[in-house]
């Protein structure tokens, strides 16, 4: 989205300047806040249309100031950059709001592909555009995160929603582990443990259990696919 107005709130100058150069250099308008209490009330005085927000900032911290600002504003998109990459983290930040998560160091390119996504979402909501993802009788609304299979409701936590979201933009591929452990986990994360094999049966038992066709289905040695039937 061209000529969009983002908003980085990041304590870090060299960071922060490093972003702002980098987002101008892609016609965006970019203003910064160095802190929790500036960024908070320039992001509810001005019509931003994305914010990139650090966690670990002064006076008001990225996790709280996030809160703040989805009570005031709860569609304005929200990308969370910062060095916190545990799991624990991560669930803290979508719960309080956040729309995505990006582990500092990183790929400026990563990043410059995230915002537009956030920014394509968002002027899809706001022009009447609803984002589903669909497989069988299992529907995604990625503007409301409404889960429903059959028409029932299924309540998600942040990594599940984001383990359903990969699986279905994904379907009718093989994902490897390595494949989830870089996209959904960070990069230093050890595969020699079985927390992606425990996310993938607790989705099971939400969408598929009592329900047919099963929709996630292991490929031994190879990973998961995301298909109707077997």
């Amino acid at each position: 989205m061209m000529n969009s107005s983002i908003l980085v709130i990041e304590d870090e100058a060299k960071v922060a300047n490093s972003i702002k150069r980098g987002l101008e250099d892609n016609y965006y308008m970019v203003e910064i806040a160095f802190d929790g209490a500036i960024g908070k009330t320039m992001a509810v005085s001005n019509a931003y249309n994305a914010i990139i927000l650090d966690i670990n900032l002064p006076k008001i911290n990225g996790f709280d100031l996030c809160k703040e600002i989805r009570a005031i504003n709860s569609k304005i998109p929200i990308l969370m950059l910062t060095a916190l990459g545990s799991l624990q983290n991560k669930e803290t930040g979508f719960n309080a709001g956040a729309d995505d998560y990006l582990v500092k160091p990183f790929e400026f390119k990563e990043l410059l592909l995230r915002l537009r996504a956030l920014l394509k979402r968002s002027a899809e909501a706001a022009s009447g555009t609803t984002h589903v993802l669909k497989i069988a009788d299992l529907e995604v609304n990625m503007d409301t995160k409404l889960v429903t299979r059959g028409g029932e409701t299924i309540n998600l936590t942040a990594k599940e929603f984001q383990l359903l979201e990969y699986f279905l933009k994904n379907k009718g591929r093989i994902i490897s582990k390595v494949d989830l452990a870089e996209k959904l986990w960070n990069h230093t994360f050890d595969t020699g443990t079985n927390v992606i094999e425990v996310y993938v049966n607790f989705l099971r038992k939400k969408i598929d259990k009592n329900h047919s066709p099963k929709l996630i289905h292991t490929h031994i040695g190879m990973g998961y696919i995301m298909k109707e039937g077997e």
